[in-house]
C-alpha cells in the first residue's frame, strides 16, 4: 500500500502520467490536423532511441546522448523554427519527436543518470543481487 494518504490526484507519479498523456495527445492531434505523413511518423518515431547506442561506449556517454534527445528543448526549438519559417518538415519531425518523448515518459522511461541505465529522474530500479531468486 502506498505511503500517501492523500487523494489520488495529489499523488505526483499519477499527475506526471496524466501530464505525459496530454503531451502525447497534443502532437498527435496536431500531426493529424496538419495532414502530415503517417508513414514518416512510423519511420521516425523510434529514431531518438538510437541515441542509446552511446551506452556501448560507457554509461556516462550513454546517459548524455540519451538525455540530449529525450528532453523537450530541441524539439520545441525545431517546432518553433518550422512554424516561424513556414517549413513543414521541421514541424513534422518535432511533433514526432515530442510524441516519442511523451510515450517514453508515460511508460516510465525518464532521463538517465550517469550511474546505470535504469536510474532515471522518474524512478530508481535497484540492481538485482545474486541472492535474489
Amino acid at each position: 500500500m502506498s505511503a500517501y494518504k492523500s487523494p489520488m490526484l495529489t499523488h505526483p507519479p499519477i499527475l506526471l502520467r496524466i501530464e505525459e498523456a496530454a503531451l502525447l495527445i497534443l502532437p498527435i492531434f496536431a500531426y493529424q490536423h496538419l495532414h502530415y505523413s503517417w508513414l514518416l511518423f512510423t519511420i521516425l518515431f523510434l529514431t531518438p532511441d538510437l541515441f542509446m547506442l552511446g551506452y556501448l561506449a560507457n554509461v556516462r556517454l550513454g546517459a548524455a546522448t540519451y538525455n540530449l534527445v529525450h528532453t523537450l528543448t530541441l524539439p520545441f526549438v525545431l517546432l518553433l523554427t518550422g512554424y516561424i519559417k513556414h517549413w513543414h518538415l521541421p514541424s513534422e519531425i518535432a511533433l514526432i519527436w515530442i510524441a516519442h518523448i511523451a510515450i517514453d515518459r508515460l511508460l516510465g522511461f525518464g532521463l538517465k543518470y550517469p550511474t546505470r541505465f535504469k536510474d532515471t529522474h522518474l524512478q530508481h530500479i535497484p540492481a538485482r543481487s545474486s541472492a535474489t531468486p
